[in-house]
């Protein structure tokens, strides 16, 4: 297990706002911190004087949907509260899938309207290696993934050695 901050590097976004931004059917992604569509809320034209933020790397947001998190394989701009996170190691597309789906499964330790803007860095969050057997070449798009233990049984839930938090 590792803080987020040692497996990602992390950074904010280019902290548009789309009422200011051109439409563009064939232009580039708008990313805002909306749960839904992989966060896309529009395509907008490109901006000469804004450069987008890199492919290859997830979208979190850090208030609105709390801790969202989506990977982009295209440039995009974002919007506010929307944070940018880049491997520290060379990942492939379906590792970091399963990567934004661990960090989205932490949303429930930022309910009641508390953002995740200074803390999400500090969340500890298995490392590949670590995790029980899985073909990371089954994970799709839509976070569907099946875990097997070591002799192919299905895996079970033990709470008798859950730990406070």
């Amino acid at each position: 297990m590792k803080k987020l901050s040692k497996i990602f590097d992390c950074w904010y976004g280019v902290n548009l706002e789309l009422i200011n931004c051109q439409l563009d059917e064939d232009g580039i992604p708008f990313v805002s911190r909306t749960g839904n569509n992989n966060g896309v809320v529009a395509r907008v034209a490109r901006m000469s004087d804004v450069e987008p933020n890199p492919p290859h790397t997830l979208s979190l947001a850090g208030g609105g949907s709390v801790l969202s998190c989506f990977y982009h394989d295209e440039e995009y701009y974002s919007g506010r509260d929307l944070f940018i996170l880049s491997p520290k190691q060379p990942m492939t597309k379906n590792e970091m899938l399963l990567y934004s789906y661990i960090i989205s499964a932490n949303k429930y330790k930022y309910n009641y309207g508390r953002q995740a803007n200074k803390t999400f860095r500090d969340l500890i969050i298995p490392e590949l290696h670590e995790l029980p057997i899985c073909d990371l070449e089954q994970v799709n798009s839509d976070y569907t993934f099946e875990l097997k233990s070591h002799n192919n049984q299905a895996l079970s839930l033990s709470t008798n050695e859950w730990g406070m938090f």
